[in-house]
């Protein structure tokens, strides 16, 4: 099946039944929260020992930089270009001509990544100005040289997309998404047994190497088993493959999009380095938190429905059947986390920050300003993660144009909004030029918003009605209110002991939103505690 110009091409192969996807949605999602709990803690260390200074900015600077290479290069793109061609290969029974897609494209990617690294490494200074304009002096070098040692690092986490690929094409999903584990691992380590005794010039460049070394570690542990499912690997760019030349030809627009997309998170920070001291590095260590629910909820679901949609065969409205009733399992169980996600970042995001940074060199004032970074991110944070599972179901289709033309939109609001809310606006109002951070996360997330509407709208016409009902999202941001009372109430009596009180405060506001939406019946909350006590 393949969609050209807005039509669906029905396949000749006969309809199978569907594969529920939520085991394979709770793998990704507990292995995300594993890695992702891990990546606060090792957020929390740096900021109690590199704090919200000229390190600090360094070094996230760096970071962003050298990760243009995997947000561009890694697993978005390749999932979205290579699982659809890969999987159906899978499915009709052609092993051979899988193995041999999967090693074309491995030895493609591999030589790719090698030249990009050796150009990223020669050609560094030049990307100072594009992702860290506002640095000067001390921190402008500093910024240089961790780039240049976090570089071969991001080529490696390309490789490991690779395996991601290959590993969730076979339904193996947990592996590729509990590996970063032992990246943050290796910098925790790091940090624990450096950040005592180091100054931060050099912790942070031990950081960098540390980085590297759990990059490596991450594609080790998934190579035995990637290797296992392909029967015979022959790492050979094999172009004139039509597979190959397909993978290839997808991967065009949806590098683009995913470009485009990851501008916006660059243009935020550049934006950034022109205000004040400290505020590149809290902007990181909030936008962490953030993205958390994006990436367990949003990126579990979309990455376990994208090889079942890409399966999907048959007549053309058996079809489009399948990916309505798979849109709208998938946005229900995306919402009934997200929403209360959203409104904890927007109602006790100072709770949250205290919580998870306020240790160290990190001070309740920073923890204000963390808290209006979250506040902001609540804006767009349902939009942007239902966006992710619409973007799939293109994907699915072989439609990687359609995202691109409405994300390239998303970049161009991202910049001009957020330029106005960051700068220019806290003069107006006469307010703290650090409150610009709160505005960069909130204009991104209105952003968001215009591009997720336009991915629904454009995706019913094609396949039929999709999305969830409106009581059902009133339903849920109801039970979020009231779950957030009660939060704000615990943290008013117990705000002075700020770790303890923050913990009491969130366990709080989750039992009560979760006894809430089981008293209002929603299904999803029954679904939950079912599977927990299964577990047991």
């Amino acid at each position: 099946m393949s969609a050209t110009g807005g039509e669906l091409v029905a396949a000749p192969d006969e309809p199978k039944p569907p594969v529920r996807t939520g085991a394979a949605a709770t793998a990704v999602a507990a292995g995300i929260l594993i890695s992702r709990t891990f990546g606060i803690f090792r957020q929390s260390l740096m900021a109690a020992y590199l704090g919200a200074d000229v390190a600090a900015d360094a070094f996230t600077a760096s970071f962003r930089i050298t990760n243009i290479l995997q947000n561009l290069f890694g697993e978005g793109a390749l999932s979205a270009s290579f699982i659809p061609v890969y999987t159906k290969l899978i499915a009709r029974g052609e092993d051979d001509e899988a193995d041999r897609l999967a090693g074309a494209i491995g030895a493609l990617l591999g030589l790719t990544v090698a030249v990009l690294v050796l150009v990223g490494i020669v050609t560094t200074p030049l990307f100072i100005p594009l992702i860290a304009k506002g640095f000067t002096g001390e921190k402008r070098e500093l910024t240089i040289h961790l780039t240049r040692l976090l570089w071969p690092g991001a080529g490696i986490f390309v490789l490991s997309a690779w395996c991601l690929g290959i590993l969730n094409s076979h339904r193996k999903f947990r592996l590729p998404y509990l590996a970063p584990v032992l990246w943050n691992l290796t910098m925790i380590g790091l940090l624990l047994w450096a950040g005592p005794r180091e100054g931060e010039r050099k912790l942070a460049e031990m950081l960098a190497w540390a980085s590297v070394a759990g990059a490596a570690l991450q594609f080790l542990v998934q190579v035995p088993t990637t290797l296992s499912l392909i029967k015979r690997l022959r790492l050979k760019p094999e172009l004139q493959s039509p597979n190959t030349r397909a993978v290839v030809r997808n991967f065009g627009p949806v590098f683009v999009a995913r470009g485009v997309v990851q501008i916006s998170s660059y243009i935020d920070q550049w934006i950034a380095t022109f205000l004040p001291t400290g505020m590149v590095a809290t902007f990181n260590y909030a936008t962490a938190v953030s993205v958390l629910p994006v990436s367990l909820f949003g990126m579990s679901v979309s990455a376990a429905e994208l090889p079942e949609m890409a399966r999907a065969i048959g007549k053309e409205e058996e079809i489009a059947s399948t990916l309505r009733s798979r849109l709208k399992r998938g946005l229900r169980n995306i919402a009934f986390f997200v929403v209360p996600s959203a409104m904890a970042l927007l109602v006790l995001g100072e709770v949250i920050s205290a919580v998870l940074f306020e240790h160290g060199r990190f001070t309740a004032a920073d923890s204000r300003f963390a808290w209006g970074i979250l506040a902001g991110s609540a804006v767009g944070l349902l939009a942007a993660t239902m966006g992710r599972l619409y973007s799939s179901a293109y994907y699915a289709l072989h439609d990687t144009r359609t995202p691109l033309r409405f994300a390239t939109l998303r970049i161009f609001l991202t910049f001009v909004l957020g330029y106005i809310c960051a700068i220019p606006l806290p003069k107006i109002l006469g307010i703290d030029p650090r409150w610009g951070t709160a505005g960069l996360t909130a204009s991104a997330g209105v952003a968001a918003w215009i591009e997720f509407v336009l991915l629904r709208s454009t995706m019913n016409r094609r396949i039929g009605d999709t999305g969830i009902s409106v009581r059902y999202i009133a339903t849920l941001w109801a039970a979020s209110a009231v779950a957030a009372l009660a939060g704000w109430g615990t943290w008013s009596f117990i705000s002075e002991r700020r770790f303890i009180g923050g913990v009491v405060t969130l366990a709080v506001y989750g039992a009560v939103f979760l006894v809430t939406t089981l008293v209002l019946g929603v299904p999803e909350a029954t679904t939950a505690i079912a599977r927990i006590r299964r577990r047991r």
